[in-house]
């Protein structure tokens, strides 16, 4: 009975960070390039009280033993980078990624970090950046006098300046991709950092050597379904309400077992 009380808290611990993983889901439900995110659990040691496969006094072997469980933990929350549906804005900053690949942002430090929102600004500079002022990478200028920007499925960068008939390139978009896309660590801001796990970053032009083009007017919405959310809601709900019974029932045992004397 004491087992079972810890056993059934353990079941309940598991079951609130579910809880928590599927409440971030909805609040990101609509942050543009999110991807949810799913716990994932592993049962927990195990007693063993007779081992499978020992020989009886009268020589049978046993053919299953006995193992008492002790709960469940959390093994790890991982995204899961599915495409979200598209959105279409008009935006002429406004990109997606269609396929696989991630756009490269420079942050403060200096360091590379990674993302799937496509909601780009141009900032007093006329350097495109996301909406942190952080510069897309490779670091590119928009003239003053640009009255067009044209971004191909390639991820060439036209500007059209005033005055003028033909568009001039400013640059060229390149993605990233990772051999494990599940590694990546989450650092907020609708970015990510590489880590030894995800592998290093590859980068290429979009569209070729399996890398995703690039749309221009569209951003990605987040991958995450509502209804799937709610269902596993009610689901992870349960699951803590029959744990919380396991507490109750072996409670009102140890209470039967203490009154044995009266």
């Amino acid at each position: 009975m004491i087992r079972a009380l810890w056993t059934g808290a353990t079941g309940m611990h598991a079951q609130q960070t579910n809880m928590d993983v599927i409440a971030n889901n909805l609040a990101n439900v609509n942050t543009s390039g999110f991807k949810r995110g799913r716990a994932d659990f592993q049962d927990l040691l195990y007693q063993t009280l007779r081992l499978a496969g020992t020989t009886t006094s009268a020589g049978n072997e046993v053919p299953t033993g006995i193992q008492v469980g002790h709960g469940a933990r959390l093994a790890a929350v991982q995204n899961i980078f599915l495409q979200g549906d598209f959105m279409q804005t008009r935006n002429e900053l406004d990109l997606t990624v269609e396929g696989k690949g991630f756009f490269q942002i420079i942050k403060p430090d200096g360091e590379t970090a990674y993302t799937r929102s496509g909601a780009f600004k141009l900032d007093s500079d006329g350097r495109i950046v996301n909406s942190d002022g952080y510069p897309l990478e490779p670091e590119m200028t928009v003239p003053d006098d640009a009255t067009n920007i044209t971004i191909g499925p390639d991820g060439t960068v036209s500007v059209l300046q005033a005055g003028e008939t033909e568009a001039v390139e400013v640059g060229n978009i390149e993605l990233a991709m990772f051999q494990n896309e599940a590694g990546l660590k989450n650092i907020g801001r609708n970015l990510y950092d590489e880590t030894d796990a995800s592998g290093d970053a590859t980068t290429g032009t979009p569209g070729e050597d399996g890398y995703g083009t690039i749309a221009q007017g569209f951003l990605e919405m987040s991958n995450v379904s509502v209804v799937e959310e709610m269902v596993n809601m009610i689901v992870s709900q349960r699951a803590y309400e029959i744990n919380s019974k396991v507490i109750q029932s072996s409670d009102d045992m140890l209470q039967v077992a203490n009154n044995l004397k009266r």
